[in-house]
């Protein structure tokens, strides 16, 4: 794998960080700000509408800017709206800087994910995007719980400073590895725009919003449900976080080789798999080392959504790929918002810190619905995945038989 790969993980670690961090936070930044948990919870939404509003936005502007020069602004960015979050004066001015952070997000994963494909040989694609996702996973390792353990002692702003300086060093690791990526002669915006429009793309970003909040659903709440309904102490979110990073980190590294081989299997297992362990959840919660081995293979199960779908959208854009890779982080973004938001409603209206694992797996299955869906009415798969797509439908030998090639 080329070294620029690093810098792109690097970068991923510098945004995973200040994403995810928030729902570790959210305890202490509304006791400091004199807010609920629940409207604390609007900051996660927050970051997720800069990243729904600034993937296409960010990406059309960004069109004809050399593939490396864009990186290394959308990263300048990331650092002024993380600088802005650290100084935010009231929950206000902090919702603002959290939606100026995530501005940029999409649109970096989105180029970045193309400049990640290009860097390798057929064949090795989806294992260098999932290159490049490592960064967000190993974030949730390392970044969040440190960062988490950094906001519970020096406060939440000293949280979003050290942020900012690893957006400093992920920007210096741009600027020297990546090597030039010209922009395609034939890439325009119109191009890139027909590319989105295309009815594959389109379900598999929805798959991405439907499906993911089932992720985000639970995982806004997590450092509520650990002290709350687990009965560990507020020392011991860190850990938590970190479980749910190391599974995942296993998810990546299983969803890169595994979606080389076979895309839509792949992500028709994570979805099914993320929908029983949330409904799981809601009984392992009550056993400490029950719910904590259930945290680990719920960040695994999530996280192996993402690099079948961020290839699906990729491929099935074809030749025009950037604004549908970009969109699938608006996507996934989405996801957040609405994970947060369905949450957050579920456990305002007094249905319990457990709610949310139940509404998650409604969420996960109605993701896992689109996704069968747009393999039946994908004409260009592959006949492997054709016999599992007619047998996740209950479908008939005839059906199974369609040639099928995911491109």
């Amino acid at each position: 794998m080329p070294l620029a790969l690093l810098a792109l993980a690097v970068s991923a670690f510098g945004i995973g960080t200040t994403e995810f961090v928030m729902m570790g936070l959210l305890p202490n930044v509304a006791d400091d700000l004199g807010t609920s948990v629940p409207t604390a919870g609007y900051l996660v939404s927050a970051y997720a509408i800069g990243v729904v509003i600034g993937a296409p936005l960010l990406t059309t502007v960004g069109s004809r800017i050399p593939r490396k020069r864009m990186l290394v602004l959308l990263m300048g960015l990331f650092i002024v709206g993380n600088l802005a979050s650290a100084l935010a004066p009231g929950f206000g001015w902090l919702m603002a800087g959290r939606v100026l952070a995530g501005l940029p997000h999409g649109a970096f994963f989105g180029v970045g994910a193309v400049v990640a494909a290009r860097l390798v040989s057929e064949g090795r694609q989806a294992r260098a995007v999932a290159t490049m996702f490592l960064g967000l996973t190993v974030a949730n390792i390392v970044g969040v719980p440190a960062a988490t353990l950094l906001g519970q002692h020096l406060g939440w702003r000293a949280t979003f400073l050290v942020v900012t300086l690893i957006g400093v060093v992920a920007l210096a690791a741009l600027a020297r590895l990546v090597p030039y990526v010209p922009v395609d002669a034939h890439q325009s915006v119109g191009r890139e725009v027909r590319a989105l429009g295309n009815r594959q793309v389109l379900l598999g970003l929805a798959t991405a919003v439907f499906g993911f909040a089932g992720v985000f659903a639970v995982y806004s709440y997590l450092a509520s449900i650990t002290t709350e309904v687990m009965g560990f102490g507020e020392s011991s979110v860190t850990l938590v976080l970190a479980l749910f990073g190391i599974g995942m980190t296993l998810g990546a590294l299983a969803a890169g080789p595994l979606t080389d081989r076979a895309l839509r299997p792949t992500l028709y297992t994570s979805l099914g798999a993320l929908a029983l362990v949330l409904v799981a959840f809601r009984f392992t919660v009550h056993v400490q080392w029950a719910a904590l081995a259930t945290v680990v293979v719920l960040g695994a199960v999530g996280f192996m959504t993402t690099t079948p779908l961020q290839m699906l959208v990729m491929r099935k854009a074809k030749d025009a790929p950037t604004l549908a890779s970009a969109s699938n982080h608006s996507a996934f973004n989405l996801a957040n918002a609405g994970g947060a938001w369905a949450g957050g409603v579920a456990i305002a209206s007094g249905w319990g810190w457990m709610s949310p694992a139940l509404v998650g797996a409604v969420l996960a299955v109605v993701g896992l619905a689109i996704a069968v869906t747009a393999g039946l009415l994908d004409r260009d798969r592959t006949p492997g995945e054709s016999r599992i797509v007619a047998s996740a439908a209950g479908g008939t030998a005839a059906e199974a038989t369609e040639p099928e090639r995911v491109h």
